[in-house]
Formats: C-alpha cells, structure tokens, sequence
C-alpha cells in the first residue's frame, strides 16, 4: 500500500499560473506559457473549471482533481494523467494519451477513480 499521503490531498496553489486556470484566464495562460513561463500543477484542485481551449502540451496534471470541468475539445495526448480523477466532466473531443486505456478514462468519467497508465 502506498504510504505516499500527499497523493490524496489537493492543493490550492498560489501559482500565477494556477490562479488564472482558477479565475478563467485560459487565453493569458497559454500566452504565458508560449512566452515560456512554468508552473506546477500537480495535485491541484482544478474542480468546476472551463478549461476549453487550454494548451496542455507537456503540462503535469498528476493527481489533479477535475470533478464537472469542461475539457471539451482539449489536446491532453502529451500531458501528465497519472493519478488524475475526471469524475462527472465534459470530454467530448478530447484527446488522451495513448498510453491510457479507454476503460481507465470510463472509471475516472464515470466513478471517480485515478487514472493509471497501462504498462507498456
């Protein structure tokens, strides 16, 4: 059993970059992060969030908490869903990495369970 407890606590950052994910800001932090600027979001709560449109090309989103956001349209095949619950979100049109299997996404949508990648 993992001993690890900082896998189940979600964390309000105050990241610049978190906050405008927060506040709606989609535009302006991709902006940011094409100009280069980092951030951390793992574990974060990201609850609720409108997040279309978002570029997460190589963002870590490890045991982020998504519960009812709406990820319609978002490129997500090359970030970070390890650990990651999307309970109850809008996914239509969303492209996941290849390395999780449609019935972990179904688990995640449909119960809340965290994502875990298939051994290659």
């Amino acid at each position: 059993m993992d001993s690890d407890s900082s896998r189940t606590k979600l964390r309000i950052s105050k990241d610049p970059m978190y906050l405008l994910l927060r506040e709606g800001c989609i535009k302006e932090f991709n902006a940011k992060k094409a100009a280069g600027d980092k951030c951390d979001l793992r574990g974060c709560d990201l609850r609720g969030l409108d997040l279309r449109g978002l570029d997460a090309d190589g963002l870590d989103f490890s045991d982020c908490y998504f519960r009812q956001s709406d990820l319609r349209g978002v490129d997500l095949s090359k970030a970070n869903l390890d650990g990651a619950s999307i309970n109850a979100c809008k996914i239509s049109g969303v492209l996941f990495p290849a390395a999780l299997g449609a019935s972990e996404i179904e688990l995640s949508l449909l119960h809340g369970t965290r994502m875990r990648y298939s051994p290659k």
